[in-house]
C-alpha cells in the first residue's frame, strides 16, 4: 500500500514532475524567454536537490558512501537504472550507467531537453546535500547522447585525491 509519496519509486515520480513541468514549461514560455524559465527551474530543482540529499542522509542514519549507497539502490529501484560498479570503498565510489529509464523516460514524453534538468542536474546538488564532502564528476551521460553516464563519487579529506 502506497502511504506516502516516499513509497513510490522514484522513475514514478520524476514521470509524474515530468508531466505537469513541462505543460507549464511551455505555457510560462509563452510569456517570458525559455532560457530564463529554464534557469529558473534549474535553480529550483537544485535548491530542491540539495535539501533532498540532507533528507536522505537523514533517513540513512549517516552520510558515509555506505550510506550514500542505499540512496543510489532508491534510484535503481523498479529497473530504473542498470549500472555496473567499477569501485567502492570508504572514500570513493564510480560506476557507470549502463541504461537509464530515466532519459527514455524524458525521450518517449518528447523532453529530453528538460530531463536533464529535472533528474541529470540533480545528482552534484543531491550530493553536497548528503554530504558537503562528497564530490561527484561526470563528465558524460546517456541523456546528452554518450553511450553511458560515468559517475565518480569521491569522499574528500583522509588524503583522497579530488575526482
Amino acid at each position: 500500500m502506497i502511504e506516502s509519496i516516499d513509497d513510490v519509486p522514484l522513475i514514478v515520480r520524476r514521470e509524474i514532475e515530468a508531466r505537469i513541468l513541462a505543460p507549464f514549461i511551455e505555457a510560462l514560455s509563452q510569456r517570458l524567454p525559455r532560457d530564463e524559465v529554464v534557469a529558473i527551474l534549474r535553480e529550483t530543482i537544485t535548491s530542491i536537490a540539495r535539501e533532498q540529499g540532507g533528507q536522505s542522509a537523514r533517513a540513512c542514519g549517516g552520510n558515509d558512501l555506505a550510506a550514500f549507497r542505499q540512496v543510489t539502490d532508491k534510484w535503481q529501484q523498479g529497473g530504473a537504472l542498470e549500472l555496473t560498479v567499477l569501485q567502492q570503498d570508504e572514500h570513493r565510489y564510480d560506476f557507470n550507467v549502463t541504461r537509464c529509464r530515466y532519459a527514455e523516460m524524458y525521450q518517449r514524453l518528447g523532453i529530453p531537453e528538460l530531463g536533464e534538468v529535472l533528474s541529470c542536474n540533480r545528482d552534484f546538488q543531491a550530493s553536497e546535500g548528503f554530504n558537503p564532502d562528497l564530490e561527484l564528476t561526470r563528465t558524460q551521460t546517456i541523456l546528452g547522447g554518450a553511450s553511458h553516464c560515468d559517475f565518480r563519487y569521491r569522499l574528500r579529506g583522509a588524503g583522497v585525491p579530488p575526482a
